[in-house]
């Protein structure tokens, strides 16, 4: 599959939590690693659990070097105290992160792709940004979750 047709897959998960998960976003997250989905999610009802963690939670030990393709980028802080997506991501190992579209939070915008920048992660903004942009209309940032 393509990169396009991973993201889309992520974009369908978020789709399918829109409306469902209180104040925070439905973020969708595929990890691929060898051209096989190892991990994903949806946002969980009422904002928690996030997906990233969920799809890492899945993905396990091979998420090491593999692919997350995920709607809106990984979060930067928690307001619950949890680690942040960001971080978990780069725990894990990834190799590379491709994202649709950007934090809109103008406290938190832009701090968890460089987070993963600065651990040497491969970043990827933008991709299918159009189609995923639709999930976060509603979307009103308070700077973190």
């Amino acid at each position: 599959m393509t990169d396009q047709a991973w993201m889309r897959r992520a974009i369908a998960l978020a789709r399918a939590g829109v409306g469902k998960t209180g104040e925070n976003p439905s973020v969708g997250c595929v990890i691929v690693r060898d051209e096989k989905v190892v991990g994903e999610a949806a946002t969980g009802l009422g904002g928690r659990p996030h997906a990233e963690e969920q799809a890492l939670a899945q993905a396990g030990s091979w998420a090491r070097g593999s692919v997350a393709f995920v709607t809106l980028e990984p979060c930067a802080k928690r307001s619950s105290g949890a680690a942040a997506c960001s971080s978990l991501l780069v725990e894990a190992g990834l190799s590379r992160v491709v994202i649709a579209c950007e934090d809109p939070s103008t406290l938190a915008g832009g701090r968890g792709l460089v987070r993963l920048r600065q651990a040497g992660i491969r970043v990827e903004l933008g991709l299918l940004r159009h189609e995923a942009a639709s999930l976060y209309e509603t979307y009103a940032p308070k700077g973190s979750d």
